[in-house]
């Protein structure tokens, strides 16, 4: 009876921090894979989220063969939840490995940030922003529909 309660309410909890059409995303900071903060900001345009390994492969098939700055460019970052990760090999081999990629990777390595906007593990949820605003809200399963929106936006 009590662990139905609380998958209700658990549910319940998860369904109130959806993101709605202009509300605000809250405040936070995260490290990237060089150890450099970085901060939620109203000059932000488009935040990738994903939440699995899947979902940072659609991203790095995306941005194959661009150039170093190209997300930034086009006011875009990538959060990448590694919290399921074991600390060792995140150390060991995840990280070293996320040195060489020519776009910056901010790391949730609690699942703090990741965890406020809800979307399929498998897919890359875009969340296009004004001002610190949700605009629009998209899923993508494919990295070339997903450098096909990237390439949409003018840098």
């Amino acid at each position: 009876m009590r662990i139905g309660l609380g998958l209700a309410l658990w549910l319940l909890a998860s369904l109130c921090q959806a993101l709605e059409q202009g509300e605000r995303l809250a405040p936070w900071t995260l490290l990237d894979q060089f150890e450099q903060p970085y901060s939620l900001h109203d000059e932000l345009q488009v935040l990738l989220v994903a939440r699995s390994m899947d979902g940072a492969k659609l991203v790095k098939g995306a941005l194959e063969g661009q150039p170093k700055g190209y997300l930034e460019g086009r006011r875009t970052v990538f959060v990448a939840d590694i919290s399921r990760m074991p600390a060792l090999v995140s150390k060991l081999f995840a990280l070293p490995a996320m040195r060489d990629y020519n776009y910056r990777v901010l790391l949730d390595r609690e699942s703090r940030v990741v965890s406020r906007y809800p979307g399929d593990e498998a897919k890359v949820l875009w969340l296009r922003l004004d001002h610190g605003a949700l605009v629009e809200q998209r899923e993508y399963d494919s990295a070339a529909a997903l450098r096909e929106a990237l390439e949409s936006l003018t840098p």
